[in-house]
């Protein structure tokens, strides 16, 4: 389970974040929505180790993750994989190569034993055809897939996912949401999600929280957001699909 117990965090003199508490059960996704610059993102950092609070606890599997040291970082981080805005390819290096990289850096597997697990990642994700592609070869929603299979290609406990329907069309957004619904369904994978997307926040939340002020103003269920009359609620979730 990840929680976060009365989060401040002060960058640059501005308070960024000001009493950031929730909580995202084992194998639930949570999304976290906000005007930008609100502190999602920064929300990110300190679930990995990037970021100390300046107060408050940020906890993973009930370990206070600003306690931890170098090692107890990279533990954590092992258990974790982080889907960046664009899915974020390293362009000189293929597909597979990069779906690769976390397998090669974290464990001891043989090769061969490597590239069967990205191949058979890049299958969940509908991307085995395009293994040996650049990046500069594939579309935004290519790319994207090919992200998210390096996320999940450690088999983590957790994903973080930064924007995850960045300047996607609708329908290939559509189709990335389901994945992320796949990938919890079928990997029993923690997932929190920033996004500004209403159709994402609907597609993928088990819950929903609206973040105003440094910390989270609203949240519930998909139903109990949709149907919320909270003026915060609605400017995000009122209306559309988008």
């Amino acid at each position: 389970m990840i929680e976060l117990r009365d989060v401040h965090k002060t960058l640059g003199g501005r308070p960024i974040l000001k009493g950031m508490s929730f909580q995202v059960p084992t194998g639930t996704t949570y999304v976290l929505m906000g005007r930008s610059g609100i502190g999602k993102s920064v929300t990110l950092k300190h679930l990995v180790g990037i970021l100390k609070p300046d107060r408050g606890e940020v906890l993973v599997d009930g370990v206070n993750v600003p306690s931890l040291d170098s090692e107890g970082l990279k533990d954590l981080r092992r258990k974790m994989g982080y889907l960046f805005q664009n899915g974020a390819l390293i362009n000189w290096l293929t597909v597979a190569q990069n779906v690769s990289l976390p397998l090669e850096e974290h464990s001891r597997l043989p090769r061969a034993e490597i590239r069967e697990r990205v191949m058979r990642t890049l299958h969940l994700v509908g991307m085995d055809h395009a293994a040996d592609l650049f990046p500069s070869k594939i579309s935004g929603g290519m790319r994207l897939r090919a992200g998210l299979a390096r996320a999940i290609v450690t088999e983590p406990r957790y994903v973080l996912y930064d924007e995850p329907n960045a300047g996607l069309d609708p329908i290939i957004a559509d189709q990335i949401h389901r994945l992320i619904v796949e990938v919890r369904d079928r990997l029993g994978v923690t997932g929190l999600v920033v996004t500004h997307s209403r159709a994402c926040a609907f597609t993928v939340a088990n819950r929903i929280g609206v973040i105003d002020e440094g910390r989270i103003a609203e949240e519930g269920t998909v139903p109990e957001m949709r149907a919320s009359t909270s003026p915060l609620v609605r400017a995000f979730l009122g209306g559309g699909s988008d």
